[in-house]
């Protein structure tokens, strides 16, 4: 929300500096984003030109030599058609910046004339878009002093980030309204627009909607005999000013009238309606050129305006072209209704409709402002357009019905730790338009049409604090409850800091993608229903709700390796969606490597390249998360497979016992990085967060005596023949069930396939590590745990003892 310094004096009585007013829109919530102090303009001087003499090598330029007020005359060339002797207008000398063409000047020669600068036209100052020749000055202009002073180009602009809870600060005449009601200054009351009124608007309107909150008010009037050419300057500067190109008086009416009092309007060229205006549905397959000159397809969701000619406006958002106001309008109809905040937003976002209107209406205008609205637009085109105005017509609306809140004083002091007086409590709401009526600890309030973002008793104590000011709350420290504090954080949120620590800890970037994914890829990972499509997406590639963090994280690496940072690895913890259910979001961590991206380094070195990544680097990384979080590992279980999108023979399922898939890894199939058109080596993984399972509640949440065995520990190994398909983790569980309280770990340290094993065989060599806990082991004691272990695995992989 943009508006000029001296545009808000219009409305507020005050003698505080800019910074002063600064200070106070953002200690009251209006936050000041930025402040143009249009320095820009200082070095601009007003100069008359002394001679205008005929350029030597250029029949359309001419030499000026021109008096700055110092008595120093400088030589400038210059080509404008109104260039002479006696013209005063607007100097720039070398070094100043010219806004209207982004140039900064310098000394220069123009076909062989030095010139010190140029005479500049409104249009190289962003005053219009006249450029048929230089600025010319009335001749009491003084010549040597500042022309931005001059011609009101100095007047600071002031642009404040306003929440969408603020509709009422939309306006300036409600910024205006706020700060008044902080103390600084007063506000003016406006006078009640005076104008004769002639004649009858004979045009009807009907509004033919199923759902009467869609419209709820149309006001609107008949304007006969307007002529409708430039709106003034001063109106030209302040639209200008807040970044609006002036158009046309009647067009510019409503601009100003949408920023000065926050109340959208609309004119239509009466001459171009065919027939009575209808406020109804779109119809399916109906089109509109709006005014930005765009053909925008209507659906019934959407409101319009329409004649006999069909949708003639959007209601709430844009007018159309077809009965849009030009230099031959002469009868025009005046609009201003009241449309659905919802809807406006809706049908806004639908068609990708940004105008000023729909970011008032779906924030909420005033109900009661829509008539006053319509006389004050009224009077000012009667003002610059002549004309005769015939009565207005109100159609649909019922009044406006002012919520009523209870509001005991006690809750300021409950809520914000502020102490406030009764009294003054009572006179900010008043001051802010709001109503008190009662007396004692608890008021009734009487909410302004103006403030729909005030429902309870919460919003009243939020007025009276931001009024009464947010820095009069002293910073205090909680008070110490004198006990052992219990965990505040939950084990989910634990173990996604966990997991995170734990891959950044192994090289890998946390990366942050969307949400939503292109309905292809969702459905190459799985994805894809029709409950997971959002009804308005952000893009057209963003349609679906992600099913899985890795196409994300793919196409991040792709867009690496295509800036030349091909060796990347990169992880993230964030939310997938199964369905639409809350169950069905869930709890990730997943990562890719590309390249050469491994856990030891990547790139080239003198002492041999570093090696392609691949699945044994992804289930290192899922395993370590999964460990980060807690989970037994001695209870995990490697299955070959996984999902579609890996490679069928170098991926892997991580399983808490039977039935419980905790996370899958693996290099991905060609077929799916094609899809998502990236190249290289890559692996990754995901493991599910949420489904493992809650620790055990302890006792106490002292570590355990550490108990380590006074007896040296033993290793022996043991090679067995089994089928080529047999996981070597079938026969690390056999040995390790061998007799749990001697077999301390289990590691395969050998892999042999080959002829003289047989067709389809290998051989897997394991060591057992065996840790005495009471007493050193016999040879009987080894014999017997090294038939168990032959014994176990024969029974479970059906693997022989290689000979």
């Amino acid at each position: 929300m943009k508006f000029t310094l001296s545009w808000l004096k219009d409305h507020l009585e005050t003698d505080a500096t800019l910074e002063q007013i600064c200070e106070r829109l953002t200690a009251i919530g209006l936050e000041v984003e930025d402040v143009d102090d249009k320095a820009a303009y200082q070095p601009f001087t007003i100069a008359r030109v002394i001679s205008a003499e005929q350029h030597p090598d250029a029949d359309k330029l001419r030499v000026l030599m021109v008096d700055k007020g110092d008595g120093k005359p400088v030589q400038i060339v210059c080509g404008a058609p109104n260039a002479r002797a006696g013209l005063i207008g607007a100097l720039a000398e070398p070094g100043t910046y010219v806004p209207g063409i982004d140039v900064t000047l310098s000394v220069g020669k123009i076909r062989g004339v030095e010139s010190h600068g140029m005479m500049c036209s409104e249009r190289e100052l962003d005053m219009s878009d006249e450029h048929d020749g230089i600025i010319d000055l009335p001749d009491d202009a003084p010549v040597g002093s500042s022309f931005a002073a001059y011609a009101g180009l100095d007047d600071p602009v002031i642009e404040i980030n306003l929440t969408p809870n603020r509709p009422d600060c939309t306006s300036i005449y409600g910024i205006a309204r706020d700060l008044a009601a902080s103390g600084l200054g007063t506000l003016k009351i406006p006078q009640a627009p005076s104008f004769a009124v002639e004649g009858e608007t004979t045009q009807d309107i009907r509004i033919v909607l199923d759902d009467e909150s869609l419209c709820p008010g149309f006001a609107w009037r008949l304007v006969r005999g307007v002529k409708n050419g430039p709106s003034p300057k001063w109106m030209q500067k302040r639209l200008l000013a807040i970044g609006l190109r002036p158009i046309s008086a009647l067009v510019d009416v409503t601009n100003y009238m949408t920023v000065d009092q926050g109340r959208p309007m609309h004119v239509f060229d009466a001459d171009k309606v065919k027939g009575d205006l209808v406020v109804r549905r779109a119809r399916e397959g109906e089109e509109i050129l709006a005014l930005d000159d765009r053909t925008y397809k209507l659906n019934p969701t959407n409101v319009v305006i329409a004649d006999d000619n069909g949708p003639e406006s959007i209601g709430g958002i844009m007018g159309g072209e077809h009965s849009g106001c030009d230099e031959n309008t002469t009868n025009v109809l005046i609009e201003s209704a009241l449309w659905d905040p919802i809807n406006i937003a809706k049908t806004g976002r639908s068609q990708g409709i940004i105008t000023d209107a729909r970011y008032r209406f779906e924030r909420g205008v005033d109900p009661e402002y829509m008539v006053p609205g319509l006389e004050r637009t009224t009077e000012l085109v009667l003002e610059m357009c002549g004309g005769k105005a015939a009565a207005a017509r109100v159609e649909g609306y019922k009044g406006h019905d002012r919520k009523i809140v209870d509001f005991p004083f006690a809750e300021v002091g409950r809520l914000t730790g502020l102490s406030v007086s009764n009294e003054e409590a009572s006179g900010i709401l008043n001051r802010l338009g709001f109503e008190v009526s009662g007396s004692g600890e608890q008021v009734s309030v009487a909410v302004p049409s103006w403030r729909p973002d005030i429902d309870g008793k919460a919003d009243l104590v939020e007025e009276v604090m931001r009024i009464h000011g947010v820095d009069n709350i002293k910073p205090e420290p909680l008070p110490s409850i004198g006990a052992v504090n219990a965990k505040i954080l939950t084990t989910l949120q634990i173990r996604t800091r966990n997991a995170k620590r734990a891959l950044a800890a192994r090289g890998m970037l946390e990366a942050v993608t969307w949400s939503f994914i292109p309905e292809d890829q969702a459905k190459l990972f799985g994805g894809g229903k029709p409950e997971l499509k959002l009804a308005n997406p952000i893009a057209a590639d963003m349609s679906d709700m992600r099913p899985s963090l890795l196409p994300g994280l793919i196409a991040a690496a792709g867009r690496n390796a295509a800036r030349g940072y091909g060796d990347v690895a990169l992880f993230e913890v964030s939310g997938t969606y199964e369905d639409d259910t809350p169950k069905g979001q869930r709890r990730v961590a997943g990562g890719i490597r590309r390249g050469t991206a491994g856990l030891s380094g990547s790139g080239r070195h003198w002492d041999g390249a570093a090696k392609p990544v691949g699945v044994f680097d992804a289930k290192a990384d899922a395993l370590a998360a999964l460990e980060a979080c807690g989970l037994p590992m001695g209870n995990v279980q490697i299955e070959q497979g996984g999902p579609d999108w890996y490679h069928p023979g170098r991926s892997g399922l991580i399983k808490l016992g039977p039935k419980v898939v905790l996370g899958h890894f693996g290099e991905f199939h060609p077929n799916t990085l094609d899809s998502l058109d990236v190249s290289g080596p890559l692996c990754g993984f995901e493991v599910f967060i949420d489904k493992i399972p809650e620790p055990k509640r302890k006792v106490t949440r002292t570590k355990p005596v550490l108990e380590l065995s006074a007896f040296q520990a033993l290793r022996r190994d043991f090679a067995f023949v089994v089928d080529s398909t047999v996981p070597a983790a079938t026969l690390i569980r056999a040995a390790q069930g061998a007799d749990k309280q001697l077999v301390a770990g289990v590691n395969v340290f050998d892999l042999f396939e080959g002829p003289s094993l047989g067709e389809g065989k290998k051989s897997v060599a394991i060591e057992l590590i065996i840790q005495p806990r009471d007493r050193t082991l016999t040879e009987e004691d080894l014999d017997k745990l090294a038939k168990s272990v032959i014994a176990n695995v024969e029974k479970s992989s059906g693997g022989v003892l290689r000979g």
